[in-house]
């Protein structure tokens, strides 16, 4: 009996998002090593394959949490015990990091713990797509059905996207705020109530604004976001200072043309690219394999997008919807927060590429999202094949119709 329910919960796997979520992650691994390979020896005087090795670790860890998430049932996450694990988690290290957090590039956003880094950031990321899923969930049974007024998971939004953008990160505050309002929208709250609240906080911010704009004003207007902003809006005015990056970034993308100049064989990463493995990785991609391997890297992620709103349509559980919508739109947010900077649609904020690009934190916890999702998939697929069945079987064996 056993044997046959681990047969039909293998046979409802999505196979197809698997292959997408390994077919990118290992071109995420091949393109961290050609874009990485002078910039470690250059830039950080360190072995070639240095941040190949680090990314190819990582990487494991990655395959080992989606393996865990995609066994664990995903209604697990909904016991109170982890929702107040997550709830009380996410703020404290938040906290934690701005006190002993280690800065990088004027922002205070890692923990050191020996060679590794960690970012609280991305563990809040999921940590918040938990905890608003159980809490919109616990207020109603279906998608179908409205949910009753629940104020308290917007002011914990506000309150955990204030904490990060003060480290400064606007770009995943961004994404953690666009997560939440996705999923709050989706959850079935009146919109009426929840612009009423924004506008609420915005009255009370700008009745403020005496006593905090002076302090934080000086953080987010600071003299390096400031000439930021401007080499955004002309780049090619501060080629030599602030535009530099985004500069380079385009004469990658113009030497690459339709088919690239060969895997490798980039020269903007000799020094012309800073971060070219990290923020520009898809710079290197454009340049190295043309307008193709742009064409293939975002097809794959905007597959795993669609496949994971799908995916919330296909599943019965508020909880498994409301999950594989937050974990949807961190994925296609976030992709377009970076390839936005990267093409000058909007300001470089400092955020990875899913799976693609160098990063331990944001891949590990990306590839343990995605298990999640399958998992959903999967019981989304089972009980639609086998518990209807089952239902219908019994219903006729109750009825005298089968002997």
């Amino acid at each position: 009996m056993e044997r046959q329910l681990w047969k039909k919960v293998l046979k409802c796997y999505d196979y197809p998002l698997i292959a997408v979520v390994i077919m990118l992650s290992l071109f995420g691994l091949i393109m961290v090593y050609s874009s990485s390979m002078v910039t470690a020896v250059i830039r950080f005087e360190v072995p070639s394959d240095y941040f190949y090795e680090r990314q190819k670790l990582w990487l494991i860890a990655g395959f080992i949490a989606f393996a865990i998430m995609m066994a664990i049932p995903y209604k697990v996450w909904r016991a109170e015990r982890w929702v107040k694990l997550v709830f009380f988690a996410s703020p404290l290290m938040l906290i934690a990091v701005a006190f002993l957090g280690h800065t990088a590039n004027n922002a205070t956003s890692w923990f050191r713990v020996g060679a590794l880094s960690i970012q609280p950031a991305e563990l809040a990321k999921l940590g918040l797509i938990l905890y608003l899923a159980a809490a919109f969930a616990n207020k109603r049974k279906r998608l179908a059905e409205p949910a009753k007024s629940n104020l308290f998971p917007i002011y914990y939004t506000l309150v955990i996207c204030f904490l990060i953008a003060i480290q400064p990160d606007f770009g995943t505050a961004a994404i953690v705020f666009a997560i939440a309002m996705c999923i709050i929208v989706s959850s079935g709250l009146r919109l009426v109530l929840l612009l009423k609240q924004l506008l609420f906080f915005t009255l009370i911010g700008t009745v403020l604004s005496p006593f905090w704009l002076p302090v934080a004003g000086k953080k987010i207007f600071s003299p390096e976001r400031v000439s930021r902003l401007y080499s955004f809006l002309d780049p090619f005015q501060y080629a030599n200072g602030d535009g530099y990056q985004l500069v380079n970034s385009y004469l990658a993308i113009g030497l690459g043309g339709l088919k690239g100049v060969g895997l490798g064989k980039g020269i903007q990463k000799y020094g012309y690219l800073p971060e070219s493995h990290t923020d520009f990785i898809m710079a290197v991609i454009a340049e190295e394999l043309g307008l193709f391997g742009v064409a293939f890297t975002l097809g794959l992620l905007a597959f795993i997008v669609l496949r994971g709103l799908w995916i919330a349509r296909r599943s019965h559980d508020a909880f498994g919807s409301l999950l594989a919508i937050g974990i949807s739109v961190m994925i296609g947010f976030q992709t377009f927060i970076n390839v936005g900077g990267v093409v000058g649609l909007i300001p470089i904020t400092g955020v990875p590429l899913p799976l693609v690009s160098y990063g331990g934190t944001s891949l590990v916890l990306t590839m343990a999202s995605l298990g999640l999702l399958v998992n959903i998939s999967m019981f989304a697929k089972y009980e639609q094949r086998y518990k209807k069945a089952e239902k219908t079987m019994v219903s006729k064996q109750k009825r005298g119709l089968t002997f």
